[in-house]
């Protein structure tokens, strides 16, 4: 049972910071999990809840920016895209490559090629952009927090 309504999911009684604060909220959640995962070796999923990370934030400022229920996509270049977002294409090829994490965690190929190139380098180099990229976004946030 949820503790108070800032552990609830957001809808449409919910004041817009409140809804913006549980997306960011449950990013935070979820990148502290990405490095719990990165220090037991779980890199594979280390760089899958650094995608959740993103995914959140980018709904975050969608919800701040148009106080609506942000799309029901997994997908980062499209989340930023109705966030309105500008971004460089260094950013939006790091959204594309995240965005990839998502599947290749969920639904490894026959290969398991994705855990393999999920080394502990790697998903550090990664994590380290992803970081960076989460900080620039919160910085897009209208609303106070």
């Amino acid at each position: 049972m949820p503790e108070n309504n800032k552990d609830l999911p957001p809808n449409n009684f919910m004041a817009r910071k409140d809804k913006v604060k549980y997306w960011v909220r449950s990013a935070d959640q979820d990148w502290k999990v990405a490095n719990h995962l990165f220090e037991k070796r779980d890199y594979s999923y280390a760089l899958f809840f650094g995608h959740l990370t993103i995914e959140k934030t980018l709904k975050a400022i969608f919800t701040d920016k148009n106080n609506k229920t942000p799309p029901f996509s997994h997908n980062l270049v499209y989340l930023s895209e109705k966030a309105g977002l500008e971004l460089n294409d260094e950013s939006l090829e790091l959204l594309e490559e995240v965005s990839d994490f998502n599947l290749e965690a969920r639904y490894p190929d026959d290969k398991f090629s994705f855990y393999k190139k999920s080394t502990m380098k790697f998903t550090e180099k990664k994590l380290k952009q992803i970081k960076g990229l989460k900080k620039w976004l919160l910085q897009n946030l209208q609303s106070s927090m």
